[in-house]
Formats: structure tokens, C-alpha cells, sequence
């Protein structure tokens, strides 16, 4: 039997029930979230789970959602079935008032970086991680430069040309 979005939806609706929301699928690939308490269960379950095998964790990042009120920061799961090789999205929120997710380092070892990349940029607490410190960006860093709080760049510049980046002005022949 071939893995299936529908079978895998399934299977997860049949082990969490209503806990798990947003399913969808974009470009063959199923999405869906669960609460950010439920991350450890759900990881866990898709791994260990016979006809699941979700065994790869191919990527983890963080997301800022500034309007989603108390659900600002989402932590993106990609997870890789290599056997049938299916691909799947999972997300959980948390506020940027307490950004504490339970650590998956345990379960997937290559979640040590993605966590501190996450943490570095994001500002996202991995709870348990075994050396959350920043990776990239300087430790005396007070903010998390990918957060939706701060401006593309300096309008305060006085250095930079809007004509040469088409923003302005016509540039004539």
C-alpha cells in the first residue's frame, strides 16, 4: 500500500482527534498544526508509527505571524518518510510573550542546529535543548533580527540612492 495525505491524516486524526487542526495540502505535500504541548507527542507518534515512518526530519525553522493574536511565533516541521517517500509540514504556535517549545533534539539529532538557528533569529525557547545559544548571530544581540518588529532597512540612511533601486525618479535614456 502506497502512503497516502488522506491515510496520514487518518492516522493522526485517529490517534489525536480534534487536537490537530489546519490540515491542508499544498503542492502534494499535507500540513496541518497541533498545540505547541502536543509537539513531542505528535513527532513521536509519526516516527514511531509502522505504516507512518516519518523518520527524517529534513527541516525546522520559525515563522512570525504578528497578527495572529497569541499564536505570533510558529515553529515549521518538515519530516521525510524515506520508504514511501512522502513528505509532510507540521506547525505549532506559540505567543511571543512566552516562546517556549519542548526541544526535539532527543527524538531527531539533527534538530540541535535548527533549534539554535531558530533561537538565534527568532527568539523561539527550545525547552530542554541541550545548548541553546545563538549560532550566527552575536551573543550581545538584544533582539531576533527575523521577527516582524524591526523594518527591511534604515530609513534613516542618508547613503543610499532610491533612483539606483527603482524607487523614485525615472531613470531616462
Amino acid at each position: 500500500m502506497s502512503l497516502t495525505n488522506e491515510h496520514i491524516q487518518h492516522r493522526l486524526t485517529e490517534k489525536f482527534g480534534e487536537v490537530l487542526t489546519e490540515f491542508a495540502e499544498s503542492f502534494g505535500m499535507l500540513s496541518f498544526a497541533a498545540p505547541k504541548d502536543h509537539n513531542l507527542k505528535v513527532l513521536q507518534f509519526l516516527y514511531d508509527d509502522a505504516e507512518l515512518k516519518f523518520t527524517f526530519l529534513t527541516d525546522l525553522t520559525g515563522v512570525h505571524y504578528p497578527d495572529r493574536k497569541n499564536e505570533e511565533l510558529a515553529v515549521v516541521y518538515h519530516l521525510h518518510n524515506f520508504q514511501d517517500n512522502v513528505r509532510l509540514r507540521f506547525k505549532v504556535y506559540t505567543a511571543v510573550a512566552a516562546p517556549q517549545i519542548f526541544t526535539a533534539t532527543r527524538l531527531f539529532e539533527s534538530a540541535n542546529w535548527m533549534e539554535r538557528e531558530t533561537y538565534d533569529f527568532f527568539g523561539i525557547d527550545f525547552v530542554g535543548h541541550p545548548n541553546l545559544k545563538r549560532i550566527l548571530n552575536v551573543d550581545e544581540m538584544t533582539y531576533f533580527p527575523m521577527r516582524k518588529e524591526f523594518p527591511l532597512e534604515d530609513q534613516t540612511r542618508i547613503d543610499k540612492d532610491d533612483e539606483m533601486f527603482g524607487r523614485g525618479g525615472h531613470i531616462g535614456i
